[in-house]
């Protein structure tokens, strides 16, 4: 039987949730360009009611529109009360 760390399961070497999820990144972010303000405008509402379906409390939701060469980037991050929850909005996303 091969060692296992302190955090793993002796007898199969399984990692504990709590050694991977350990609430320290609980930032989603999100960045892309879009061809108008509008479409942007329409992701970040969408991408806001997502987050908002997944949160426990609320979701600090910041946004920036910056004008580049043939449209718009839009960024957000959005800050949840838990890593889980960043987790379960970043997968819905896929």
């Amino acid at each position: 039987m091969s060692k296992c760390s302190a955090d793993e399961t002796p007898v199969c070497c399984c990692m504990d949730v709590g050694t991977i999820v350990d609430n320290t990144d609980c930032t989603a972010s999100y960045s892309r360009e879009f061809a108008s303000r509008a479409e942007a405008e329409e992701t970040l509402a969408a991408l806001t009611a997502k987050a908002r379906g997944v949160e426990s409390e609320p979701c600090e939701i910041t946004s920036t529109f910056t004008e580049v060469e043939g449209g718009v980037r839009l960024d957000i991050d959005f800050a949840f009360s838990c890593e889980a929850e960043s987790l379960i909005f970043q997968l819905g996303l896929r």
